[in-house]
């Protein structure tokens, strides 16, 4: 396999091994392990009201570990080693705070300039802790007892563990009210809320009959289940995720997914093995039966930008958009 698929596979490896993750369901309320916020956030109708958008400090807030953190000023140098958290910080105008990103960290352009902090499974301690950042930021994919580590190091790592599209929101919003971007974080909110809006009234004339039935594919042979954003999207979609009898990412069962028949395939475009070449559309097309299942009759196999869905960031609900269109073409010509 190539880097990208090392990355996936350990990444998922972790995540469900790691993390032993648990369904927290994919409603339209806030996650119960979103971060919580101890002063509430003021907003207003016009992000240009920036009086009334302005953080008061002392902030004391909380990340998803539980642990506690009080800023006497917004932070003047922040380290992210998580790619959605930097795209987050970089959307809401924190260029210069910015001192280091993860080794895989590719969006925006900017990122390319910034000093590297290792990966986001193995971060280089060393260079984190020379970088002398007021606060670090991960995600999803480090477990709780690598935050820990880092934790007895003396770095100061506010963790996030989205799971739905409100928690990515609720998170966007609260990076803006450490950092005294508020009014710039809710420009990037409403515009995630517009998307995820237009692909729900777009689909909302699908009967519960008509609905499809997908699988997605995101790293060979791996699916994911109930209890993550990316299932979550496929339900804003209009779809019925296969694999929403599970809970994570969870290897798949050929034999299960033949017997679901999906009528859409999602399958990360990125993903090439180095050895033969081949994209991860003809390994799903080349498992033995596969060939009777609807999407692949049909033709209905999607490649999609995996970090539009596999970053809980600024952009996945553009991602969102992107899952609704391969369900449904008929309904956004």
């Amino acid at each position: 396999m190539n880097k990208l698929m090392k990355l996936w596979t350990s990444g998922l490896l972790a995540l469900v091994l790691a993390l032993s993750l648990a369904g927290c369901g994919a409603d339209n309320k806030q996650a119960q392990n979103a971060p919580a916020v101890e002063q509430p956030v003021t907003t207003t109708e016009q992000p240009e009201a920036t009086e009334e958008l302005k953080t008061v400090y002392p902030l004391t807030v909380k990340d998803s570990t539980g642990e506690s953190f009080t800023f006497a000023e917004a932070p003047k140098r922040i380290v992210s080693v998580s790619p959605a958290e930097t795209e987050a910080l970089f959307a809401i105008g924190l260029d210069n705070e910015i001192v280091g990103v993860s080794d895989y960290d590719d969006y925006p352009e900017a990122v390319v300039s910034k000093p590297k902090m290792g990966g986001v499974m193995k971060p280089n301690e060393e260079a984190i802790i020379a970088s002398e950042a007021d606060i670090v930021f991960t995600g999803i994919s480090m477990s709780e007892e690598a935050v820990k580590k880092l934790r007895d190091l003396g770095i100061r790592i506010f963790k996030t563990d989205p799971k739905t599209v409100d928690d990515i929101l609720s998170n966007i919003e609260l990076y803006g009210q450490i950092t005294d971007h508020q009014a710039q974080a809710k420009v990037v909110t409403d515009h995630m809320k517009q998307e995820r809006d237009e692909v729900i009234e777009a689909v909302k004339s699908v009967t519960p009959e008509q609905k499809k039935k997908v699988y997605v594919e995101f790293s060979p042979g791996w699916t994911v289940g109930k209890g993550e954003f990316m299932d979550e999207l496929i339900t804003l979609a209009g779809g019925i995720n296969v694999a929403s009898d599970t809970v994570g990412w969870n290897k798949i069962s050929e034999e299960k997914i033949i017997q679901d028949n999906p009528d859409v395939i999602l399958y990360s475009k990125n993903v090439i093995d180095d050895v033969t070449k081949k994209g991860l559309d003809d390994m799903i097309k080349g498992r033995s039966g596969w060939d009777q299942i609807a999407a692949v009759k049909n033709e209905a196999i999607f490649g999609l930008d995996d970090n539009l869905l596999s970053r809980p960031g600024p952009r996945a609900t553009a991602g969102l958009k992107e899952v609704a269109k391969a369900i449904y073409p008929d309904l956004f010509k």
